[in-house]
C-alpha cells in the first residue's frame, strides 16, 4: 500500500478565505489526503493567500517563501503552491516572480485541487492561468446568474466532481464520506471538512461584488456578486451545529445583497429566522452590512430576532460626500448618523464596527475634520482605520492630486489616536450591562491582576479576532468551557476589551439556572 499524501493549508486573509481553505480541505479528505497541521510535516504546502491590498500581499508571499524554507531544509515538504485572492489576481505574474512556488492555482483550478497537486508532487509542471475579469463570467442582469453558475467557479459554491452525495437534508452523510467531512445536499453544496475546533464558524452567504467602489480591486477577481441558495446555507450550518459549532458568523463581499440574485432582495430577512431555529446553534453574527444598502426590515431582524446577535458590521469608509462620490459611495456624516439613531432605537446595546480609509485622492484637511466628527459622535465598538495606497487595475490608481506617502502616514496616525480614544469611551458605556457572552478559551492567570483564574470568551456586539474581547472573572469561571454561554456584568475595562463577571441567569419566571445555561440570549 503506498504511503498517504499528506497537506498542510496555511490561511491568510479574512474569513471568506478560511471558508475556501476549508472548502479545499473538503475536497482533499474525500480524495484521501490526509491533513495535517503542521506545514513542516506535509508532502505540500497550500498557502491560500490574501490579495487585496500591499501588505496582505507582502505577508503572503512572506508565508510562501516560509514554506519554501521548509522544502530547502530537507525535511518533508517536497512541494509549496499558492491559492487564493492573490494567485487568481495574479497568476502567471506571480508564477513568475515567484518561482519559490512549484504551483499558482486560480480559482478554476479548485474543483481538481488534488489531481493538480499530485502533479505538482510528482514533479509535473503546471501552467498558470493568465487572469481575467470574472465580472465578465456571468451575465450582467442579476437575476440570470443563476442558471449560468454552475459553468463558473465560485469558491464555496461548487459541487464535489465525482462524489456520491445524499440529497436528502435528513440522509446523513454518505457512507463513502471521510468521517468529519459535511455531507454535501441541495443543488450546488460545496463539500468542507473544519481545520479548528473552535465553537464558532463563518458560512458563506455569498460571493462577488456588484459595487464599483474606486479604490478596490475585489470585484474583478471574485467576480460579480452570486448568492448561495438558503437550503445550502441551511444545510451547512446543521452540520457545522452538529460539529460543535455554536456560533457562525456569515460572510461575503456584501451581505445586504443577499438574494438579489435569486429574486428576493429580502431573502435575508426570511434566511436568518431559519437559521436561528437550527438546533445547536446559539448565536448567529451577519457580517460586511453596506450602509446605503440597509433597509428597516433587515434592521428589525437584525435587533429583533432571538439567537441573531445585533451587531452591525457597517462599511462606511469616510463620511466626507466629496470623498464618498471620489470613492463612488454613498452618504455622509449626518445620514450615517440617522441610520445609527436607527439601529440603537430598536437595540441600545447593538454593537458597531466599520473601517475607514484616510489619506485618499483629495482629500482636504476638511474632509478629515468631517470624518473625525462622525467618529466622536458615532459611538462605534471598533474602529480599523487604513491609510490609502493605489491598488493595480482600480479608478482611484489614476485619480489625480494624491496625498503624499507622509501625509497619509500622518492622517492615518491621527485618526488611529482618535479611534483609540473613542473606542475605549465606548467600552466603558458598557460598565453596569448585563452582557451574554460566548466562552471561547480559558484564561492563564497572568490575564488578571490577582492571579485569578480568568476565562475569555466575547459578548454579541464583538466579532471574532476584531473587535476585543471579554475577561471573564468571578466564582466558577475556571469551570467553564468554549462554546458555554454565561450572562456577566460588566465591571470594568481595559481598552476596548470588557472585563465582567459571571452570574447566575434570571429566567423568565424568576427562576435561577447555574453559570453556562445562557445559550442564545444574544
Amino acid at each position: 500500500m503506498s504511503e498517504r499524501r499528506t497537506v498542510a493549508l496555511v490561511t491568510l486573509g479574512c474569513a471568506r478565505n478560511e471558508v475556501d481553505s476549508e472548502e479545499l480541505a473538503g475536497r482533499l479528505a474525500a480524495d484521501g489526503w490526509d491533513l495535517v497541521e503542521d506545514a513542516a510535516e506535509a508532502d505540500v504546502a497550500v498557502v491560500n493567500t490574501c490579495g487585496f491590498v500591499e501588505a496582505a500581499k507582502k505577508d503572503s508571499v512572506d508565508a510562501l517563501l516560509e514554506a519554501n524554507d521548509l522544502k530547502a531544509a530537507g525535511g518533508r515538504t517536497r512541494a509549496v503552491v499558492a491559492v487564493g485572492c492573490m494567485a487568481e489576481r495574479y497568476g502567471k505574474e506571480l508564477a513568475t516572480a515567484l518561482p519559490e512556488a512549484d504551483g499558482v492555482l486560480g480559482f478554476d483550478d479548485y474543483a481538481d485541487i488534488s489531481d493538480r497537486l499530485g502533479t505538482i508532487l510528482g514533479g509535473g509542471a503546471h501552467v498558470p492561468h493568465v487572469p481575467r475579469d470574472r465580472r465578465k463570467l456571468l451575465p450582467l442582469a442579476p437575476t440570470a446568474r443563476q442558471g449560468a453558475a454552475g459553468a463558473v467557479a465560485v469558491p464555496g459554491h461548487g459541487d464535489a466532481p465525482g462524489v456520491e452525495v445524499a440529497r436528502d437534508p435528513g440522509a446523513g452523510s454518505p457512507a463513502d464520506l471521510p468521517e468529519g467531512l459535511a455531507p454535501a445536499s441541495g443543488p450546488r453544496p460545496p463539500l468542507r471538512r473544519r481545520l479548528d475546533s473552535g465553537p464558532v464558524a463563518s458560512v458563506k452567504l455569498a460571493s462577488g461584488c456588484d459595487r464599483r467602489c474606486s479604490f478596490c480591486a475585489i470585484p474583478s477577481f471574485r467576480g460579480s456578486f452570486i448568492s448561495r441558495r438558503p437550503s445550502d446555507v441551511l444545510n451547512e450550518a446543521r452540520w457545522l451545529a452538529g460539529e460543535g459549532v455554536r456560533e457562525i458568523m456569515l460572510v461575503s463581499e456584501n451581505n445586504t445583497s443577499y438574494g438579489k440574485d435569486l429574486g428576493d432582495i429580502r431573502l435575508l430577512e426570511s434566511l436568518l429566522p431559519e437559521l436561528a431555529a437550527v438546533d445547536g446553534l446559539e448565536r448567529i453574527r451577519v457580517s460586511y452590512l453596506q450602509p446605503a444598502e440597509m433597509r428597516p426590515g433587515l434592521i428589525d431582524v437584525l435587533t429583533g430576532t432571538e439567537k441573531v446577535a445585533p451587531y452591525f458590521d457597517l462599511s462606511f469608509q469616510h463620511s466626507a460626500p466629496g470623498v464618498l462620490r471620489a470613492m463612488r459611495r454613498f452618504g455622509d456624516t449626518d445620514r450615517f448618523l440617522e441610520l445609527l439613531d436607527t439601529i440603537r432605537s430598536r437595540a441600545p446595546e447593538a454593537g458597531v464596527r466599520s473601517n475607514f480609509i484616510v489619506g485618499f485622492p483629495g482629500e482636504s484637511e476638511a474632509d478629515l475634520a468631517e470624518l473625525e466628527r462622525f467618529l466622536s459622535a458615532a459611538r462605534l465598538d471598533a474602529i480599523g482605520v487604513f491609510g490609502y495606497s493605489d491598488e493595480d487595475g482600480t479608478e482611484a490608481a489614476g485619480y489625480p492630486d494624491k496625498n503624499a506617502p507622509e501625509v497619509v502616514a500622518e492622517r492615518v496616525e491621527r485618526v488611529t489616536r482618535l479611534a483609540e480614544e473613542l473606542t475605549a469611551q465606548r467600552a466603558e458605556e458598557r460598565v453596569g450591562e448585563r452582557a451574554v457572552v460566548m466562552v471561547e478559551s480559558l484564561g492563564t492567570e497572568d490575564e488578571d491582576p490577582d492571579g485569578e483564574p480568568v476565562a475569555l470568551g466575547r459578548g454579541a456586539h464583538q466579532a471574532p479576532e476584531t473587535d476585543g474581547q471579554v475577561v471573564l472573572v468571578g466564582e466558577g469561571v475556571e469551570d467553564l468551557a468554549p462554546g458555554v454561554f454565561v450572562v456577566a456584568e460588566v465591571v470594568g475595562t481595559e481598552g476596548v476589551d470588557l472585563i465582567a463577571e459571571v452570574s447566575p441567569v434570571e429566567t423568565a419566571d424568576g427562576a435561577l439556572e447555574p453559570v453556562g445555561s445562557a445559550a442564545g440570549r444574544c
